[in-house]
């Protein structure tokens, strides 16, 4: 095959937000043209705290995926203090909820009703331990006095590193890692241990969103970090490590929440997530690594079948558009006006 092109087996999203209502109508295509499978958060307004709630969104879902896609949306509960345990026995039963997702109270989008305290969630933890259902982690500390920059790590060492010595069996994902503490963690923990990684956070340090005045379009949580940190996410995930795999916390919001004085967190990758994952593969000379990172690790680490459908890629530049439709209103989308380097194309050459 020529080196313009490149094939993968068809890559799956561990980490996504679709929201709910109008606003599937672009998001679900945007992810289903070229993902299989995506872990869908349930942190919507009126969080998913049940398996029918979950059964219902993943039908809402559904109805927006495009004809003769065969797109899948692994649906996700949102662990609160008073999650019954009953719905945990009932995920065990429930192939289309795969896992449940931990916010601490306060740390993002729609996270007011999170864990306020580790503790009060051990019952529900330990259950999820004996079904091995994987929990997902918005992994920063909310406490006020924690610098911003800091919280990821402080999280590691007062949350997760208790919680994984309490319950060694437990499927851990750390999600949208951002720093190399996370990366050190996820290498030295067991093999329960596992981290999705963003391609926003390969791409962009915090000198993108702060130098040359505030960029609203990068603020995203975990927040970017210095250059350092992203070097060692790139390393990580071009690394062939099976417990580094892609995710990409897509997150759209309407152009005038981000554009205004208190602006939401969140970046919208789903348009062109694999093609500017091929960016950074590329520019370390990892190409040959990237089909493994995007469509074999996630699989294999939930202990799904790996996808058999393949898509290519081509070196081929096109431009970003400057935004998307979202209901009644708009969505400016990752790299919005500028070049990407490559190009997703329907047929194998």
């Amino acid at each position: 095959m020529s080196s313009d092109y490149i094939s993968l087996v068809r890559p799956d999203d561990w980490h996504l937000h679709l929201r709910d209502g109008p606003a599937l109508r672009t998001t679900v295509p945007h992810t289903a043209r070229v993902f299989g499978r995506a872990i869908v958060m349930p942190n919507l307004k009126r969080p998913i705290t049940s398996i029918s709630d979950a059964l219902s969104y993943r039908e809402r879902i559904l109805a927006a995926v495009p004809e003769r896609s065969s797109f899948q949306p692994l649906m996700t509960l949102y662990l609160t203090d008073t999650l019954r345990l009953e719905e945990i026995d009932l995920l065990a039963n429930t192939e289309e909820v795969v896992a449940v997702k931990y916010y601490p109270a306060g740390a993002t989008t729609n996270s007011k009703n999170g864990v306020t305290s580790t503790e009060k969630v051990y019952p529900i933890i330990e259950r999820m331990a004996e079904f091995g259902i994987p929990l997902l982690l918005h992994g920063e500390s909310t406490n006020p006095s924690t610098d911003i920059f800091d919280r990821e790590k402080e999280f590691l060492d007062l949350t997760l590193s208790p919680l994984c010595d309490r319950f060694p069996e437990l499927k851990i994902i750390l999600e949208h890692i951002t720093t190399s503490d996370s990366v050190d963690f996820v290498r030295e923990r067991n093999q329960n241990v596992a981290a999705t990684i963003t391609v926003h956070h390969l791409l962009y340090d915090r000198n993108d969103m702060l130098t040359r005045g505030v960029r609203p379009h990068f603020y995203c949580l975990p927040i970017l970090k210095r250059s350092s940190h992203t070097q060692s996410l790139r390393a990580a995930a071009t690394s062939g490590n099976p417990k580094f795999f892609l995710g990409t916390d897509s997150a759209p919001h309407a152009k005038e929440l981000k554009e205004n004085s208190c602006g939401c967190a969140g970046i919208y990758s789903s348009p062109a997530a694999i093609e500017l994952y091929a960016e950074v593969f590329e520019e370390l000379d990892a190409l040959d690594r990237l089909e493994a990172f995007a469509s074999f690790h996630g699989a294999d680490f939930y202990g799904l079948a790996r996808n058999q459908e393949e898509v290519t890629l081509q070196k081929s530049e096109w431009l970003a558009p400057p935004s998307y439709q979202l209901d009644k209103t708009s969505v400016v989308p990752i790299r919005a006006n500028e070049a990407i380097r490559w190009k997703l194309v329907k047929d194998n050459p």
